[in-house]
């Protein structure tokens, strides 16, 4: 189709036109001045809706070019501790609920070539992100990592050892189970005790490190659907919907019925 053109084609056509060619934004063919100039012809036309839908393109090429910064930053980040070939971001979902395990991730990232087609775009803060939105940046980030793992210390270890030593070993474990050993580990708020690799822990880490937001997300994802399973196995507490963290309903439910088998019983002592 050529879009110069453009005067002997419907809105739908242009549009379609448009819905295609962002598909493939990131494609060896296509680069953002492309686009750009096809937004310049649409908004040339004469027709109200056809100006508006350049002028809503040139947004979402703004909003695009902004979050390849974003996310490129993030990964410049974990570069910027030093030449190192593997680093690992872990970080845990979990500590507060009163209910279920806590669980870390840890994942390696391909820092050997940082551009828009190998970066992950939408990383973040996993909290931050839309249910959806995660499973699907989890399934890519599995995809494009050089590895990862996914580890989980259940509500008796907690309720044994405590959630600070917990939170502690999860991580040691979820670096441990990665198939690539790490020369640097970057952890999520907390420096990793007992640890004879170099460790940097990162305030807010997954705000800021690419490793550490992907960890983030696959931690959560991986929690969110164990909480699911628990919450058909003890349906008074809606584990699907709280994920185990004291909201008002679920703290009635415990009132109600009593701690279940997943409970952490020493989060408990103020309810019961």
């Amino acid at each position: 189709m050529d879009i110069k053109n453009i005067d002997r084609m419907s809105f739908s056509e242009i549009n379609d036109y448009i819905s295609s060619i962002k598909t493939e934004i990131f494609s060896d063919n296509l680069d953002f001045e492309q686009l750009a100039d096809v937004c310049s012809l649409l908004q040339e036309d004469n027709r109200k809706n056809v100006q508006s839908l350049g002028e809503k393109t040139l947004r979402f090429i703004d909003k695009q070019k902004n979050e390849i910064l974003r996310v490129t930053n993030m990964y410049e980040f974990d570069k910027s501790f030093g030449n190192y070939k593997f680093i690992a971001g872990v970080d845990e979902v979990g500590r507060g609920p009163l209910a279920g395990p806590i669980v870390s991730a840890a994942v390696i990232l391909d820092y050997s070539a940082i551009n828009s087609r190998d970066i992950i775009l939408g990383i973040n803060d996993s909290k931050k992100l839309s249910s959806n939105v995660r499973k699907e940046l989890a399934c890519i980030i599995k995809d494009k990592a050089l590895a990862y793992s996914i580890s989980a210390i259940d509500h008796n270890m907690i309720d044994s050892n405590g959630i600070a030593w917990c939170n502690n070993e999860v991580f040691k474990i979820a670096i441990r189970n990665l198939k690539v050993a790490p020369e640097l580990v970057l952890s999520d708020g907390y420096p990793i005790k007992n640890f004879n690799i170099k460790n940097v822990h990162v305030i807010k880490g997954d705000t800021k490190s690419a490793s550490i937001a992907c960890a983030s997300i696959i931690a959560k994802v991986y929690r969110d659907e164990l909480m699911k399973e628990y919450g058909n196995m003890f349906e008074n507490y809606n584990f699907a919907g709280n994920a185990g963290y004291g909201t008002e309903e679920h703290i009635r439910a415990i009132k109600e019925f009593g701690p279940c088998k997943i409970h952490r019983m020493s989060f408990l002592k103020n309810i019961i």
